[in-house]
């Protein structure tokens, strides 16, 4: 075992195959000189040394000193990438700034609820949906996610109490198409996921109202009328022409769960689809997350928690980890206060330091005042805000919508 020193640290060079979770990884060597890290950081668990292994390296360069133990873990290493990557995954040069897309994710956004709202009223009159009209919103919808998935993203923490089952599939549309597009689907995929999306909770329009919104816990027979909705809705797909077998199979298992204890097929491990798997964890953070009128939502921390909690007994572990990266410790949209009192919007992840995210300020809650809206990197040392909490506009009387509607869209 080699080792290589700087004035600073003395860092070990070592074969891949003596690599284990929780050591510090500040270089890799490889074979393929294209090959290359986006960032250094911890090595999480046995899987990200397998990946390692596939993309072809061969050793790696590790800090001793800054080894943990793997639950103290916070920042991990992302995946080499190649120096040209895949046409599906090179940057859109179509890309533009949050400010440039914001306007026309808020139409898009608003259109769909419509949309939406037509299509439900639809299937309670017997009506056929207009899968044409669905599927040109939703890819729109992918569209604006290529440009900057930041601006649908923030749309989506917008949340109105008593359109929850409108803004639910509309939310988890726009996640699944994030989370699809974190993971390399090609964009022709990524159009059916979406659609799929949209369209997974399409039978509870068909379940009583009283049960549908009952704040308090259902009675064995409510739970069994609840379970239908997902009968019911494969049942309208059923008499809806083009419709994808990967939109059907998001409909059928987006309640499936891998120990069997889903419904309503009980279906188990490898009998769930990849888009099962994925929807199952993207359906469920928004519902966690979601304000209700009978309840209040979690913060993003507070749902991740549970996932992982609940992996891989419920979820599949490794998509619970990358859904997570994907949208990041606290996801582009939510609502934070700093330790100064400033009180902003998380507007742009950082990928190399996930905890010190992009935030755009625009209150102060020591002086109960509006202040100059301003976007702070906070991994930049001149910054010495950190993020304190997440926070609930309601916290301090903001209205949120209105702020949104005068920075971004007005």
């Amino acid at each position: 075992m080699g080792s290589e020193k700087t004035s600073e640290n003395t860092f070990n060079d070592i074969p891949i195959v003596e690599l284990r979770p929780g050591m510090y990884v500040v270089s890799i060597s490889t074979d393929n000189q294209k090959l290359s890290m986006k960032s250094e950081g911890y090595i999480l668990n046995d899987e990200g040394v397998s990946k390692l292994v596939k993309s072809g390296v061969k050793r790696v360069c590790v800090d001793p000193s800054k080894e943990k133990k793997t639950d103290q873990i916070d920042k991990v290493m992302l995946e080499p990438s190649s120096e040209t990557p895949p046409k599906n995954q090179q940057k859109d040069k179509t890309q533009v700034s949050l400010e440039q897309e914001m306007k026309q994710a808020s139409t898009l956004y608003q259109n769909a609820k419509v949309l939406q709202q037509k299509m439900l009223a639809s299937i309670t009159e017997g009506k056929v949906i207009d899968v044409e009209a669905v599927q040109e919103s939703t890819n729109a919808m992918v569209d604006s996610i290529f440009r900057n998935q930041d601006a649908l993203s923030c749309m989506s923490r917008l949340r109105i109490k008593d359109e929850y089952l409108v803004e639910h599939s509309l939310n988890v549309c726009i996640l699944m198409t994030i989370f699809a597009k974190h993971l390399g689907f090609d964009k022709p995929s990524i159009e059916e996921l979406a659609l799929g999306a949209f369209l997974h909770d399409i039978g509870k329009v068909l379940v009583p109202d009283e049960i549908l919104n009952k704040p308090g816990k259902f009675t064995q027979v409510e739970y069994k009328m609840m379970q239908d909705h997902v009968l019911l809705g494969l049942r309208v797909l059923e008499e809806t022409p083009e419709i994808s077998d990967i939109a059907i199979s998001m409909v059928r298992e987006h309640h499936e769960r891998i120990d069997g204890t889903g419904y309503p097929h009980e279906l188990e491990g490898d009998e769930i689809s990849e888009y099962g798997l994925m929807i199952a964890i993207v359906d469920s953070y928004d519902a966690m997350t979601a304000e209700r009128v009978y309840r209040s939502g979690m913060h993003p921390i507070t749902a991740f928690k549970n996932l992982i909690k609940e992996s891989p007994t419920y979820y599949d572990e490794a998509l619970v980890e990358q859904f997570i990266q994907c949208l990041g410790v606290y996801p582009v949209g939510t609502l934070v206060c700093l330790n100064s009192g400033k009180i902003g919007l998380i507007s742009k992840l950082n990928k190399s330091k996930p905890l010190n995210p992009y935030v755009r300020i625009f209150y102060n809650a020591r002086l109960k005042q509006a202040i100059a809206m301003e976007e702070i990197d906070l991994s930049e040392s001149k910054y010495k805000d950190q993020i304190d909490r997440c926070i609930k506009p309601e916290e301090f009387s903001l209205n949120l919508v209105g702020f949104f509607k005068a920075t971004f869209i007005d």
